[in-house]
């Protein structure tokens, strides 16, 4: 797995640090915005990104209402359940989003699933992502199960599989989804420095130097909140 500067940067900090980190981040805030929302200096919001430790409640709350998150949340509790346990909210709105929508929202980047047919049925599966040039990116293993999966052994024919994206906020009871459907194209080795200008690294360790691109031809997406 590629290891990047923030990665070595936050080497000796502790969970809650991480998720102070993340979820700054995920919302493109400074430390100076994220300190003005929870009422606290930039310089004690870097300490807490930077240090093991949790402060008392009362700077969690604060911390977890400025990152729009919640407190349980940031303390990494409820991790290895799925998220959106909770009922749905009673005036709940589903909204059809445009497809220019869908784009911005996965512009970002980060972690899909990939859904296609296997030997084995149908098959979902997690990877690291980009948006470049109009098409989702991601890297897998050369010769791998999904290398092989999503070929069809017809040259200039390729898989059309589904591509899903989505985001949810439990503290509100919102959220969005965005299905994106194309061809999986094996980038060429004429084709990698285009597609390595995406930037994009494996979730997971290992050889995953095969580059994928799916070319949208279809872009579906939802979003519920309330009223």
């Amino acid at each position: 797995m590629d290891v990047t500067r923030e990665d070595m940067l936050m080497t000796g900090t502790g969970d809650f640090g991480r998720r102070i980190s993340y979820h700054r981040h995920q919302l493109g805030l400074t430390a100076q915005q994220v300190a003005d929302r929870a009422d606290m200096s930039a310089g004690y919001v870097q300490h807490l990104e930077g240090h093991l430790g949790t402060p008392d409640t009362g700077t969690v709350a604060r911390l977890a209402a400025a990152l729009e998150t919640t407190v349980e949340d940031l303390l990494g509790g409820g991790r290895d359940r799925p998220p959106g346990p909770g009922s749905g909210s009673a005036d709940a709105v589903l909204e059809v989003l445009e497809p220019g929508e869908c784009l911005r929202l996965v512009a970002p980047g980060g972690i899909g699933r990939v859904a296609f047919n296997s030997p084995d049925g149908p098959t979902v599966l997690p990877v690291n992502y980009k948006l470049h040039d109009g098409a989702i990116v991601f890297r897998t293993a050369p010769g791998g199960p999904m290398d092989q999966d999503l070929r069809t052994g017809v040259e200039g024919v390729e898989i059309k599989i589904g591509f899903e994206v989505d985001r949810i906020d439990e503290a509100q009871r919102e959220g969005w989804s965005v299905l994106i459907q194309g061809p999986a194209h094996h980038v060429s080795q004429d084709e990698v420095d285009k597609a390595a200008q995406a930037g994009v690294t494996p979730w997971t360790g290992g050889e995953r130097r095969l580059y994928i691109r799916i070319v949208p031809h279809q872009i579906t997406g939802r979003r519920i909140h309330g009223l």
